[in-house]
């Protein structure tokens, strides 16, 4: 009983952790079946692209951001961990048989602007200010395999149309957790742009 007490508080304390990070701000405009439209002011991202597989680039994407925001900038500052982590699958339309990339971003602090953040000293690392975006927005717990995000893209893509909605540009795939996070505690969310939107 002890031990299931000593779990229990120490999952309490990993999900406020989690919870207590900074996350860009948002509007609901309207909730659908099994996902939620949202509008997104501007926000900036450090990201990185890296070549391999989702489970394969994962951990050399984060080195890199995270390298960033804990010191490897032009002023050696250490900016504040904020969520989710995105990842996004970049497609060669060259050439289709090419290696699977991924484009990683970290948000950045809404106290920082362009101007105010820091240049990366890796030259893999760019800054970019998202512009104002409607999002449809999926959200589910568990492990963070790539067959999992595919099948909560393809439904939430299906309700997609069968509200009449039009995706914009491809899928990101949105962790809001670090890994140690057990996974039935995870928060993740399927995030694609949309056209075409009616609030009701």
């Amino acid at each position: 009983m002890r031990a299931i007490t000593v779990l229990f508080s120490c999952l309490l304390v990993t999900a406020e952790t989690a919870m207590s990070l900074e996350e860009p701000e948002f509007e609901v405009l309207s909730r659908k079946s099994g996902y939620q439209v949202r509008q997104y002011p501007a926000y900036l991202v450090a990201e990185v692209d890296v070549k391999g597989t989702l489970r394969s680039t994962g951990n050399q994407a984060f080195q890199m951001l995270a390298g960033y925001i804990f010191g490897n900038n032009e002023a050696g500052q250490k900016m504040a961990m904020t969520a989710p982590v995105t990842s996004t699958k970049v497609a060669d339309e060259v050439n289709p048989q090419a290696t699977d990339a991924y484009t990683y971003a970290f948000v950045m602090e809404r106290a920082f602007t362009m101007e105010t953040l820091p240049s990366p000293d890796d030259p893999r690392v760019t800054l970019r200010e998202m512009e104002p975006r409607t999002m449809a927005v999926r959200s589910y717990s568990g492990r963070w395999t790539e067959q999992r995000w595919q099948d909560k893209t393809e439904t939430l893509l299906d309700a997609l149309r069968a509200d009449g909605l039009e995706p914009v540009g491809r899928p990101i795939f949105a962790r809001y957790d670090p890994p140690f996070m057990p996974w039935f505690l995870r928060r993740n969310e399927v995030m694609v742009e949309i056209e075409g939107h009616a609030t009701r």
